[in-house]
């Protein structure tokens, strides 16, 4: 592991240091590790007198980020805490000297494993077996670990979903038990948990239960309609992609075109986001209603028009994706800046500034995208000529 001159310089200087959390448990499970946590016994200040280039990323709650290597490495004093107001942050940090009491303040067993520079793992609630049996399990009580933090509730069904396992008895009655609490967690949050989840490899199971344990009811515009999100689990794919993923739950949720906007606002996404997913909406309307024009497919563009097919394919929308995909790769013309002509040469063979040449000039373009006009100016001339 790359991080193991960081652990070793900290524990030459005197200090307890161990990898914990996430990275220990991918690096047993052979996954990709994202990123690399240090939990140690020296306070804030002695991480930042034993490294050259350091960020104070969370100094009151005990964090250092160290550059070191080429890398960066969140080190963070063992630490207690207490008092979650707000069911989210702790109000009250307390360093400590031991390893155990910082473990015992993680979310879940398999997330609560340790490792020291020898590659021994330190473990004290089970989660090498846990992880051997593919379970998410809370530490310790389960109501206690969710009124700490109740955005746990998402990250246990996104771990369910990324990491294809199933969710221990106590802790999913324990989820629906407090679901509500899911409120009091800010959107943008709930959304980054959420969209790991659908688009997960075992995002159909993890569904379930996040209906199941009606987590679902306190989420935007998702209360009531579990009906309609129960078909979720039963489809043919899961969702890879953000985009397909919103546009399924859009579809599944019945949402006029014109309130998508809406939707996605109150999920807090990016405009660019809202945008992609209306245009994919749009698309798979008419591919259930009628065959889209080669017009319509040119304005959807090559990656609505793939994205479209993904969600088709997830709904189990029968289409034939190779013929619309040679459809588009046909077009004559594949964006507005590949037709020969624009504004300037239309004013210069007669047209007049104004509302009349955008409209002309859009005719001129679906013309040449529907192969009923050459895009060469002598042939874009002669239709001008012909519409005065």
């Amino acid at each position: 592991m790359a991080a193991m001159p960081v652990l070793k310089k900290l524990e030459n200087a005197g200090f307890e240091a161990y990898f914990v959390g996430g990275s220990v448990r991918d690096l047993l499970l052979g996954r990709h590790i994202h990123d690399i946590d240090i939990a140690t016994s020296a306070y804030p200040e002695e991480v930042k007198e034993e490294f050259e280039k350091t960020i104070d990323t969370g100094i009151k709650h005990g964090t250092v980020t160290v550059l070191y290597n080429g890398g960066s490495y969140e080190i963070t004093t063992f630490r207690t805490e207490s008092g979650y107001q707000d069911f989210r942050r702790p109000d009250q940090v307390t360093f400590v000297q031991n390893l155990d009491e910082d473990l015992k303040r993680r979310d879940f067993t398999i997330n609560a494993l340790a490792m020291n520079t020898n590659g021994e793992i330190i473990d004290l609630f089970n989660g090498l077996k846990d992880l051997h049996n593919r379970v998410i399990r809370a530490v310790g009580n389960p109501e206690e670990r969710f009124h700490e933090d109740a955005l746990r509730m998402m990250r246990a069904v996104r771990f369910m979903s990324q990491l294809e396992f199933e969710l221990e008895g106590e802790t999913q009655k324990a989820i629906e038990d407090n679901h509500e609490l899911l409120k009091k967690i800010s959107i943008e949050r709930v959304r980054e948990e959420f969209v790991k989840m659908g688009i997960g490899p075992h995002s159909r199971q993890a569904f379930q239960i996040f209906l199941d344990t009606q987590l679902s009811e306190d989420v935007p515009d998702f209360a009531g309609k579990k009906d309609l999100l129960s078909i979720y689990p039963q489809l043919q794919f899961s969702p890879t992609l953000e985009t397909s993923l919103w546009a399924v739950i859009i579809i599944l949720l019945k949402i006029p075109n014109d309130n998508i906007g809406k939707f996605m606002r109150d999920w807090k996404n990016s405009n660019a986001m809202a945008d992609a997913v209306e245009r994919i909406v749009e698309l798979f309307d008419l591919l259930a209603s009628q065959a889209p024009t080669d017009y319509d497919l040119f304005k959807a563009g090559e990656a609505t028009l793939l994205n479209t097919i993904d969600v088709a394919h997830i709904l189990g929308q029968p289409i034939s994706a190779e013929a619309l995909v040679d459809r588009y790769d046909a077009l004559p013309i594949k964006n507005s800046s590949d037709l020969i002509v624009d504004g300037r040469f239309l004013i210069k063979n007669g047209i007049e500034p104004g509302p009349k040449l955008g409209i002309l000039l859009n005719s001129i373009r679906e013309k040449v995208v529907e192969g009923e006009l050459e895009n060469s100016k002598a042939a874009i001339k002669q239709f001008i000529e012909e519409q005065n």
